[in-house]
Protein backbone atom coordinates (compact mmCIF):
# COMPACT_ATOMS: atom_id res chain seq x y z
CA UNK A 1 0.00 0.00 0.00
CA UNK A 2 1.05 3.44 -0.79
CA UNK A 3 2.63 5.75 2.26
CA UNK A 4 -0.28 8.32 2.81
CA UNK A 5 0.98 11.39 3.74
CA UNK A 6 -1.90 13.75 2.90
CA UNK A 7 -6.11 13.50 2.61
CA UNK A 8 -8.00 15.29 0.28
CA UNK A 9 -12.19 14.77 1.70
CA UNK A 10 -15.14 15.06 0.21
CA UNK A 11 -17.60 17.30 2.20
CA UNK A 12 -21.41 15.94 2.48
CA UNK A 13 -21.73 12.87 3.10
CA UNK A 14 -18.07 12.21 4.10
CA UNK A 15 -17.26 14.93 7.11
CA UNK A 16 -20.61 16.08 7.56
CA UNK A 17 -24.17 14.95 7.92
CA UNK A 18 -25.48 17.58 5.56
CA UNK A 19 -29.00 15.64 4.64
CA UNK A 20 -31.91 17.44 6.92
CA UNK A 21 -30.70 20.43 5.67
CA UNK A 22 -30.61 20.09 2.41
CA UNK A 23 -33.96 18.44 3.18
CA UNK A 24 -35.36 21.40 4.46
CA UNK A 25 -33.98 24.25 1.51
CA UNK A 26 -34.72 22.03 -1.86
CA UNK A 27 -38.46 21.82 0.68
CA UNK A 28 -39.08 24.93 0.85
CA UNK A 29 -38.70 25.73 -2.97
CA UNK A 30 -40.47 23.30 -3.78
CA UNK A 31 -43.32 25.03 -1.46
CA UNK A 32 -42.80 27.91 -3.32
CA UNK A 33 -43.96 26.08 -7.00
CA UNK A 34 -46.65 24.20 -4.67
CA UNK A 35 -44.41 20.95 -5.10
CA UNK A 36 -45.23 18.21 -2.20
CA UNK A 37 -42.21 17.59 -0.01
CA UNK A 38 -39.30 15.45 -0.45
CA UNK A 39 -38.41 12.50 1.86
CA UNK A 40 -34.37 13.08 3.48
CA UNK A 41 -33.61 9.59 1.69
CA UNK A 42 -34.99 10.85 -1.80
CA UNK A 43 -32.59 13.70 -1.26
CA UNK A 44 -29.50 11.71 -0.15
CA UNK A 45 -30.17 10.18 -3.78
CA UNK A 46 -29.66 13.30 -5.17
CA UNK A 47 -26.30 14.57 -3.47
CA UNK A 48 -23.16 13.99 -4.73
CA UNK A 49 -22.64 15.99 -8.51
CA UNK A 50 -23.41 19.82 -7.66
CA UNK A 51 -26.04 22.53 -6.74
CA UNK A 52 -27.40 22.72 -10.41
CA UNK A 53 -27.60 18.71 -10.89
CA UNK A 54 -29.26 18.84 -6.97
CA UNK A 55 -31.97 21.17 -8.03
CA UNK A 56 -32.51 19.83 -10.99
CA UNK A 57 -33.38 16.14 -10.03
CA UNK A 58 -35.64 18.07 -6.89
CA UNK A 59 -37.95 19.78 -9.42
CA UNK A 60 -38.11 17.67 -12.40
CA UNK A 61 -37.05 18.41 -16.10
CA UNK A 62 -40.23 20.07 -16.43
CA UNK A 63 -40.28 21.94 -13.32
CA UNK A 64 -36.93 23.41 -13.45
CA UNK A 65 -35.60 26.71 -14.56
CA UNK A 66 -31.62 27.87 -14.32
CA UNK A 67 -32.74 31.26 -11.38
CA UNK A 68 -34.32 28.46 -8.87
CA UNK A 69 -29.96 27.40 -8.75
CA UNK A 70 -29.40 30.64 -6.94
CA UNK A 71 -32.69 30.64 -5.24
CA UNK A 72 -31.91 27.55 -3.22
CA UNK A 73 -28.88 28.78 -2.32
CA UNK A 74 -30.13 31.68 -1.03
CA UNK A 75 -33.02 29.31 1.31
CA UNK A 76 -29.88 26.92 1.95
CA UNK A 77 -27.34 29.44 3.25
CA UNK A 78 -30.21 30.56 5.42
CA UNK A 79 -30.61 26.93 6.87
CA UNK A 80 -27.32 25.05 5.90
CA UNK A 81 -26.41 25.60 9.96
CA UNK A 82 -29.74 24.16 11.23
CA UNK A 83 -28.90 20.64 11.61
CA UNK A 84 -25.28 19.76 9.68
CA UNK A 85 -22.92 18.58 11.95
CA UNK A 86 -19.85 16.28 11.60
CA UNK A 87 -20.44 12.29 11.97
CA UNK A 88 -19.61 11.07 15.18
CA UNK A 89 -15.31 10.80 15.26
CA UNK A 90 -14.59 13.27 12.21
CA UNK A 91 -13.16 16.23 14.64
CA UNK A 92 -10.88 13.72 16.26
CA UNK A 93 -9.59 12.72 12.97
CA UNK A 94 -8.98 15.98 11.50
CA UNK A 95 -7.56 17.18 14.91
CA UNK A 96 -5.13 14.42 14.69
CA UNK A 97 -3.51 15.79 10.94
CA UNK A 98 -1.45 18.83 10.83
CA UNK A 99 -4.00 20.78 8.47
CA UNK A 100 -0.53 21.74 5.51
CA UNK A 101 -1.33 17.83 4.95
CA UNK A 102 -5.07 17.98 4.85
CA UNK A 103 -7.66 19.22 1.81
CA UNK A 104 -11.28 19.91 0.92
CA UNK A 105 -12.46 18.71 -2.44
CA UNK A 106 -16.27 19.33 -2.76
CA UNK A 107 -18.98 19.26 -5.45
CA UNK A 108 -20.54 21.86 -3.06
CA UNK A 109 -20.14 25.59 -4.45
CA UNK A 110 -16.98 27.40 -2.79
CA UNK A 111 -18.87 30.03 -0.91
CA UNK A 112 -21.40 27.63 0.73
CA UNK A 113 -18.95 25.49 1.58
CA UNK A 114 -16.42 28.28 3.30
CA UNK A 115 -19.71 29.56 5.36
CA UNK A 116 -20.23 25.75 6.47
CA UNK A 117 -16.63 25.21 7.66
CA UNK A 118 -16.47 28.25 9.35
CA UNK A 119 -19.77 27.66 11.22
CA UNK A 120 -18.53 24.28 12.09
CA UNK A 121 -15.25 26.11 13.20
CA UNK A 122 -13.52 23.88 10.12
CA UNK A 123 -11.82 26.01 8.25
CA UNK A 124 -8.26 26.31 10.12
CA UNK A 125 -8.41 22.04 9.68
CA UNK A 126 -7.38 22.71 6.10
CA UNK A 127 -4.92 24.58 3.98
CA UNK A 128 -6.35 23.57 0.64
CA UNK A 129 -10.37 23.83 0.18
CA UNK A 130 -11.90 23.52 -3.35
CA UNK A 131 -15.35 24.18 -4.31
CA UNK A 132 -17.58 22.54 -6.78
CA UNK A 133 -16.85 26.19 -8.88
CA UNK A 134 -13.41 27.36 -7.96
CA UNK A 135 -12.24 25.89 -11.58
CA UNK A 136 -13.95 24.36 -14.82
CA UNK A 137 -14.43 21.33 -13.63
CA UNK A 138 -15.62 19.83 -11.02
CA UNK A 139 -15.50 16.02 -9.94
CA UNK A 140 -15.76 13.77 -11.02
CA UNK A 141 -13.08 15.48 -13.66
CA UNK A 142 -10.08 14.93 -11.89
CA UNK A 143 -8.70 18.74 -11.80
CA UNK A 144 -10.10 19.95 -8.93
CA UNK A 145 -8.12 17.40 -6.60
CA UNK A 146 -4.68 18.09 -9.15
CA UNK A 147 -5.17 21.85 -7.98
CA UNK A 148 -5.99 20.57 -4.14
CA UNK A 149 -2.79 18.31 -4.53
CA UNK A 150 -0.55 21.47 -6.35
CA UNK A 151 -1.83 23.40 -3.47
CA UNK A 152 -0.59 20.82 -0.44
CA UNK A 153 2.68 20.31 -2.35
CA UNK A 154 1.69 16.61 -2.52
CA UNK A 155 2.50 14.04 -5.62
CA UNK A 156 -0.36 12.04 -5.63
CA UNK A 157 1.06 8.74 -4.59
CA UNK A 158 1.29 10.44 -1.07
CA UNK A 159 -2.31 11.30 -1.21
CA UNK A 160 -5.77 9.79 -0.77
CA UNK A 161 -9.31 10.93 -1.95
CA UNK A 162 -11.88 10.69 0.48
CA UNK A 163 -15.72 10.56 -0.07
CA UNK A 164 -18.87 9.05 -0.09
CA UNK A 165 -19.54 9.50 -4.05
CA UNK A 166 -18.19 7.62 -6.88
CA UNK A 167 -17.38 11.43 -8.24
CA UNK A 168 -14.72 11.39 -5.59
CA UNK A 169 -13.93 8.24 -6.59
CA UNK A 170 -13.42 8.48 -10.41
CA UNK A 171 -11.49 12.08 -9.81
CA UNK A 172 -8.76 10.90 -7.49
CA UNK A 173 -8.12 7.66 -9.78
CA UNK A 174 -8.01 9.95 -12.39
CA UNK A 175 -5.60 12.38 -10.74
CA UNK A 176 -3.41 9.37 -9.15
CA UNK A 177 -4.52 9.12 -5.80
CA UNK A 178 -5.29 6.48 -3.76
CA UNK A 179 -8.94 6.33 -2.87
CA UNK A 180 -10.63 5.65 0.00
CA UNK A 181 -15.02 4.75 -0.04
CA UNK A 182 -17.37 6.14 2.53
CA UNK A 183 -20.01 3.37 2.00
CA UNK A 184 -21.89 5.41 5.28
CA UNK A 185 -22.10 8.39 2.98
CA UNK A 186 -24.81 9.50 0.73
CA UNK A 187 -23.77 7.89 -2.64
CA UNK A 188 -22.64 5.07 -4.07
CA UNK A 189 -18.90 3.76 -5.26
CA UNK A 190 -20.39 2.40 -9.31
CA UNK A 191 -18.55 -0.57 -8.08
CA UNK A 192 -15.16 0.70 -8.83
CA UNK A 193 -12.45 -1.06 -6.69
CA UNK A 194 -10.86 1.74 -4.06
CA UNK A 195 -7.75 1.37 -1.40
CA UNK A 196 -9.76 1.97 1.40
CA UNK A 197 -13.32 1.85 2.57
CA UNK A 198 -14.71 3.12 5.54
CA UNK A 199 -18.43 1.06 6.86
CA UNK A 200 -18.42 4.15 9.54
CA UNK A 201 -17.24 7.48 9.95
CA UNK A 202 -15.06 5.84 12.96
CA UNK A 203 -13.29 3.65 10.87
CA UNK A 204 -11.21 6.49 8.88
CA UNK A 205 -9.87 7.08 12.50
CA UNK A 206 -8.27 3.87 12.35
CA UNK A 207 -7.38 3.53 8.43
CA UNK A 208 -5.41 7.14 9.25
CA UNK A 209 -4.79 7.69 12.45
CA UNK A 210 -2.35 10.31 11.93
CA UNK A 211 -0.06 12.03 14.68
CA UNK A 212 -0.67 15.59 14.72
CA UNK A 213 2.87 15.88 13.74
CA UNK A 214 4.24 17.92 10.75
Amino acid sequence: MKNINYLLFDLDGTLVDSVPDLTTSLNLLRADLDCPPLSEPQVSDMVGDGVGILVKRALGEALFRPDYIDKFMQLYGEHLLDHTRCYPGITELLNNHCSTRLAIVTNKPYKLTMKLLDGLNLIDNFKVIVGGDSYAEKKPHPLPVIKALEGLGANPQQAVMIGDHHTDLYAGRQAGTATCFCAYGMGHSDNLTTDFRAEQPIDLLHLFPGSAVD
